[in-house]
């Protein structure tokens, strides 16, 4: 469903939008869940990754593997991590890219302007949960002025 009339909800021009987008989407694009520990701590579900964070991958050939984000490369919508490496024919390494959407950050690497976006966006999180939720004295309550 459709939620923003500014939106097109065109495949051509979804796609267009998405693969020419500056850096500056393109990073908030590149987000990358965090691990189960740290969004209960945080109360936060992704975040867009960073040079030194610490991920796991979860998905592909390197699935299980853990190691720390060496580069993100925004432009081939990949990053890099250390020792997910392959041996190209001539002998070299190279580092293979993995999509941001297919790790899970384990560890991040916390500055000031990072731990001012969890707090911002763990805020609105936390004021959700108790949002819609009946506990049984809630509804026992009114039962009882109606007898």
């Amino acid at each position: 469903m459709k939620y923003n009339p500014r939106v097109s909800s065109s495949r051509r021009k979804c796609r267009k939008a998405h693969f020419t987008a500056p850096s500056s989407v393109r990073r908030i694009l590149m987000s990358a869940p965090l691990s189960s520990d740290l969004r209960n701590k945080y109360n936060v579900r992704s975040i867009p990754i960073r040079k030194d964070d610490e991920v796991q991958i979860v998905r592909g050939t390197f699935k299980g593997r853990e190691g720390k984000v060496v580069q993100v490369y925004r432009k081939k919508w990949v990053i890099h991590v250390e020792r997910i490496t392959r041996e190209k024919v001539n002998g070299t390494t190279v580092n293979v890219g993995v999509h941001p959407s297919k790790v899970v950050v384990t560890k991040l690497k916390l500055d000031k302007d990072r731990k001012s976006l969890l707090e911002r966006k763990g805020k609105g999180r936390a004021a959700e949960k108790g949002k819609g939720k009946f506990t049984a004295e809630d509804v026992a309550q009114p039962l009882q002025d109606v007898d």
